[in-house]
């Protein structure tokens, strides 16, 4: 495989402290963000979106997009984490408001609201009525600062497409899409884009069902450190020699390697190289137009 040229990560958790050396409350290594990002840009990533999650994770992520001009964020409120509109001691309506503020005094940087959406599979965390609530409450967000969703969705699709679908004016990408053919293609149908990392191309309905999208509805994330393509998934055997990337375990930790089963937005490339070749494109090709994709959504 020719080395692809340009790369643009939607969706990284760069704020996560596995890149601060802590896996699971435990220091295992130095903090190593920026050898993270050495091996992304020499990986061909253009540019990197770093996920919010809440309003702290925001904050955070909007503070590394501003060591470097390549590195850009959201703002939201994942679904799993809803309940923090109403466990602090202002109204969900301050914790909008302040949402709304890091959005809006940081415009050249957040170039998504998000993550946000429904997550049915997590619902000891959030219970539906409350993730349902405050996903719509977010909305309000997009429609004010006309920037575009950041959408997360699982075992939700039926009503996060029926939610959206009461808004004509809205757009974005529903992010590590596992879901089926005909629930990409209704998002799709709605204007929205689909994010494709490994946790999309675990099992062989899943690849069947990339295999079949339109290429100018797509766009690729690697939602490190989790979601890595995993020896285990359908589409590992589709990554070649050139793609895989030495790695130690986290004990060994080298700031030269990877760490073993953290996933990095380097990988990016493993994505790539799954869905040509699922798809029988050439790569260079496809990466152009989920390139431009991308571009014509965030930037």
């Amino acid at each position: 495989m020719s080395k692809v040229k340009q790369f643009i990560d939607i969706g990284a958790n760069l704020t996560d402290a596995m890149y601060q050396g802590v896996y699971n409350g435990t220091k295992k290594h130095e903090p190593d963000l920026e050898n993270v990002l050495k091996r992304s840009w020499e990986a061909g990533l253009k540019r990197i979106i770093i996920t919010g999650g809440n309003l702290q994770e925001s904050k955070r992520a909007l503070e590394i997009s501003k060591r470097n001009d390549n590195l850009f964020s959201t703002v939201g409120c994942h679904p799993t984490r809803c309940l923090e509109f109403e466990e602090n001691e202002a109204s969900p309506h301050d914790y909008l408001k302040n949402l709304e503020k890091l959005a809006l005094e940081n415009k050249s940087k957040v170039v998504a609201i998000g993550e946000c959406g429904l997550d049915y599979d997590r619902t000891q965390f959030c219970p539906k009525e409350i993730q349902i609530k405050y996903f719509e409450m977010q909305l309000k967000l997009t429609e004010t600062l006309k920037l575009p969703l950041f959408l997360h969705c699982r075992n939700a699709a039926t009503d996060l497409y029926n939610i959206l679908s009461k808004h004509d004016n809205l757009k974005g990408v529903v992010h590590s899409f596992d879901g089926t053919l005909e629930e990409a293609m209704k998002f799709i149908d709605l204007g929205y884009f689909i994010g494709l990392n490994g946790c999309s191309l675990k099992t062989k309905e899943n690849l069947e069902t990339v295999a079949q999208l339109p290429a100018d509805c797509l766009l690729v994330e690697t939602d490190c450190p989790w979601c890595e393509i995993r020896p285990s998934h359908a589409g590992y055997k589709y990554i070649s020699k050139e793609n895989h990337f030495q790695s130690v375990k986290k004990e060994k930790w080298s700031a030269d390697f990877m760490v073993k089963n953290r996933n990095e937005p380097a990988n990016i490339r493993q994505v790539f190289e799954v869905l040509a070749a699922i798809r029988n494109e050439d790569p260079n090709s496809l990466s152009e137009i989920i390139y431009n994709n991308t571009l014509k959504l965030f930037f």
